[in-house]
């Protein structure tokens, strides 16, 4: 699932529909993950609503996006920035090992060359 600006979606909540959403493609990732990663999603659009997504970059970094309905009154944008901010600072483990798991499987670069980057 591609879209302009070559990103692919890894998950999303939806507080409009109600509904989450974890593409398939990255089935490898262990179900613990999976499931920190749809309480992230799930919690997010829970407190400022819209539509959440945490999507790869085209060189695998991870990056949170929310987008809403110009209907949506009660959307909270300002504190839709800050709690990005936020999840990104104590998920950075996460996110990290998510880039990487990205770099290896997805785009099959060397991980004994991506380790020693780091």
């Amino acid at each position: 699932m591609k879209e302009a600006g070559e990103r692919t979606v890894l998950c999303g909540a939806n507080a409009y529909e109600k509904k989450y959403y974890f593409n398939e493609k990255f089935s490898g990732i262990p179900d613990s993950v999976k499931e920190e990663l749809h309480i992230i999603c799930v919690l997010f659009t829970e407190e400022v609503g819209g539509i959440f997504t945490i999507e790869f970059e085209e060189d695998g970094n991870v990056s949170m996006r929310t987008e809403y309905s110009q209907e949506d009154y009660l959307y909270d944008e300002i504190g839709s920035g800050l709690l990005i901010n936020e999840v990104r600072r104590k998920r950075q483990e996460l996110f990290e090992t998510l880039r990487l798991y990205y770099r290896v499987f997805i785009l099959h670069e060397d991980v004994e060359e991506l380790l020693q980057e780091d």
